[in-house]
């Protein structure tokens, strides 16, 4: 039986950039050096894992997806105690009553399965939506960091195997996005349903 396509680990809005999902590298190493000055580090992904606009994103998400997830099953939960029954009692029947009723319990569970899938697209807008509007507020707080820091070139820090990290600008951006947003509130989005299958 499918279930709403939405995982808790799917749901933060730390594991995405444009739309897909991101495993957060490692962090690196500081392995000393001179510092090479005008050039920074960030990343993005630590920066939306740990900010406070972020983590409540991602508890507003999973509200959201609990939310879904209980509509779904509440329509499900019927079907499936009939498909249990039809399960248990099937040998009895004669094909002709079999085929009647696997078509029924099918007719029954399309829409079911439909909305899971439509829910499942509106969490993932809704995810989408999220980190749009984070991004944009966490644009002008990086730009202002790179000014403040005197850096020519941003780097992304998980593209960085070692080095000194002394021009890592990752935890002043958390804290200045911290200062300017702290919390984001939103509701699911609603995306068109997909048109009937014949």
């Amino acid at each position: 039986m499918e279930r709403l396509v939405i995982l808790l680990a799917a749901i933060s809005v730390a594991g995405t950039a444009h739309g897909q999902t991101v495993t957060p590298a490692p962090t690196a190493q500081g392995l000393g050096g001179p510092v090479i000055p005008g050039l920074c580090l960030l990343s993005r992904q630590e920066v939306l894992s740990t900010a406070k606009v972020a983590q409540a994103a991602t508890a507003r998400l999973r509200v959201l997806t609990e939310e879904a997830q209980k509509e779904i099953d509440t329509e499900r939960k019927p079907v499936e105690a009939d498909i249990q029954a039809f399960n248990a009692e099937q040998a009895k029947l004669s094909p002709e009553q079999r085929k009647t009723r696997q078509e029924s319990l099918q007719a029954r569970l399309r829409p079911v399965e439909e909305k899971t899938r439509l829910r499942g697209a509106e969490i993932e807008a809704t995810r989408n939506k999220a980190i749009e509007r984070i991004s944009t507020e966490l644009q002008p707080v990086v730009a202002q960091v790179y000014t403040q820091r005197k850096c020519g070139l941003l780097l992304d820090r998980t593209a960085v195997i070692g080095g000194n990290m002394v021009n890592d600008l990752t935890q002043a951006v958390a804290q200045a996005l911290d200062a300017k947003i702290s919390t984001i509130t939103f509701n699911r989005e609603t995306v068109p349903a997909a048109p009937a299958q014949p």
